[in-house]
């Protein structure tokens, strides 16, 4: 697929880093020659130097016969006028702008073909946001992964010594869980991936990710590694663009605190949020997170600009008693090494974003995709099409299926509307309208499960290298109609 990439930031380079790993004709676009240098210096793509919104531009990075604009400048102007150049003048078949201004996320018939023809618009702030509330819901889980609407979720939870599982055998979880249908689909033990049988025993600090119903998730936590107490108490770091997201998120089912160290922003905060507590003041002074009672915080979020400012109040925090921290990293060479150094979560926003446009980049009818470990695993959403005849899926049961090592079908979703031009809040809106709830039907996968067509199929992939061989495997043959 040829692909130009407008923007070589946090996103665009991620995103670029991602997809020319899968052989895809990649092109970037950026006003800054030193980052598109370092990029060419570490990728094997083109890159063009100009103002993505210059039709001029467009013309050198190949949009002629582009098969996807992706637009993720910092500018939501640029965006939005690159996509409508790309469908204008050169016919792109599809154009996804990233949008950071609620004003423009409020009016989405601006996004509409008589408009700037955006096909696709991705707010990496409301992305962050709900990851992040997410974590918060579930104090326990390392990640927590929505599939097939919200009926289905994928949990990362850390075995804990004493927990009831650990020390046992897979094949034990139903006597722990009997009236609760689950299963995990992988184990990371020390960074290495271990693919899970019914002997496979458990044990402390594993890295555990387990696929069930949502409906269904907190009763099977509460089994694998014990449940914290509810959050009540929540202090953010930085009140820009994510915190005050969060915080207006938050603030009606929790007690929240913001500090904020740029008293103008601060006074726009106090105008714009009903509940939450505004401070002004630097979350890595001592003083002042000792009298903001920084011990009874059950949760704390570092989530400035800043990762050293990030790292710094998080640990800062987390000495001084919080129970759970949380810290916002740019740069993905530090997730590692800070999670593993005192920070229990350290979130990569373009980790957490790229899913969203893989979605639409990888072949096959694909619902969803999450990035799991900082990018080394991942989860997708497929939808089966075909026959018994025309696929290599459809019609089978799970142990007949030739899954590459490593890929775990974790659940099927069947019954659920067809999506295409629906997304998020909507599509959930669009099923309960279209499907009575009662069709919708959860599968955990085992081996004799059967997949239907146009059957949802959840599936874990330890290893990214595996995932076009597992696209292969969905795509129908050329005969099917």
């Amino acid at each position: 697929m040829k692909i130009i990439i407008l923007g070589a930031g946090q996103v665009g380079s991620s995103v670029a880093e991602s997809l020319v790993s899968e052989a895809n004709d990649i092109t970037m676009v950026d006003t800054d020659p030193k980052r598109l240098v370092l990029l060419q210096d570490r990728f094997d793509l083109r890159t063009v130097v100009g103002n993505a919104a210059h039709p001029s531009v467009l013309v050198n990075a190949g949009a002629h016969d582009a098969d996807m604009v992706l637009a993720v400048t910092e500018s939501d102007e640029t965006n939005l006028v690159a996509c409508k150049l790309a469908a204008t003048l050169f016919n792109t078949p599809t154009k996804i702008a990233r949008i950071r201004s609620t004003e423009y996320l409020k009016h989405p018939e601006i996004f509409s073909d008589t408009n700037f023809c955006v096909d696709f618009a991705i707010s990496p702030e409301q992305i962050l946001t709900g990851y992040i509330e997410k974590l918060i819901e579930f104090p326990e889980a390392l990640q927590v992964l929505d599939f097939a609407s919200g009926k289905v979720s994928l949990v990362a939870v850390r075995a804990l010594k004493g927990g009831a599982l650990v020390g046992q055998q897979l094949q034990e979880l139903r006597k722990h869980v009997p009236n609760v249908d689950t299963r995990v689909a992988a184990i990371f033990r020390k960074d290495r991936p271990i693919i899970p049988e019914g002997n496979t025993i458990i044990e402390a600090e594993d890295e555990v990710f387990f696929i069930a119903a949502t409906e269904d998730i907190r009763t099977v936590m509460r089994e694998l590694r014990g449940m914290d107490k509810p959050v009540k108490h929540v202090m953010i770091a930085g009140g820009g663009r994510i915190g005050k997201r969060l915080g207006q998120t938050l603030e009606k089912d929790y007690q929240v605190r913001i500090i904020e160290h740029n008293y103008q922003a601060c006074e726009r905060l106090a105008a714009e949020l009903n509940d939450a507590l505004v401070l002004n003041g630097d979350a890595t002074d001592e003083t002042l997170l000792e009298s903001e009672n920084i011990a009874d915080m059950d949760m704390f979020c570092a989530l400035t600009n800043d990762d050293e400012n990030n790292v710094m109040s998080a640990l800062l925090a987390k000495r001084m008693g919080a129970h759970k921290v949380i810290s916002l990293i740019n740069r993905r060479a530090y997730v590692d090494l800070v999670q593993s150094g005192g920070i229990d979560i350290a979130i990569s926003p373009a980790q957490v974003t790229i899913g969203s446009l893989l979605a639409y980049v990888r072949h096959g009818d694909v619902a969803a995709v999450h990035s799991l470990r900082r990018g080394a695993a991942e989860a997708l959403e497929l939808v089966a099409h075909g026959d018994a005849r025309s696929s290599n899926v459809v019609g089978r049961k799970i142990e007949n299926i030739n899954l590459p090592k490593g890929a775990t079908i974790g659940a099927i979703v069947r019954g659920l509307p067809r999506s295409k031009g629906i997304v998020g809040e909507n599509l959930i809106a669009e099923q309960e309208k279209l499907e009575p709830k009662s069709r919708v039907r959860v599968i955990i996968a085992h081996h004799d499960s059967i997949i239907e067509q146009e059957d949802h199929v959840i599936l874990f992939v330890i290893n990214r290298k595996m995932i076009r061989e597992v696209e292969k495997l969905f795509q129908v043959n050329v005969g099917f109609l």
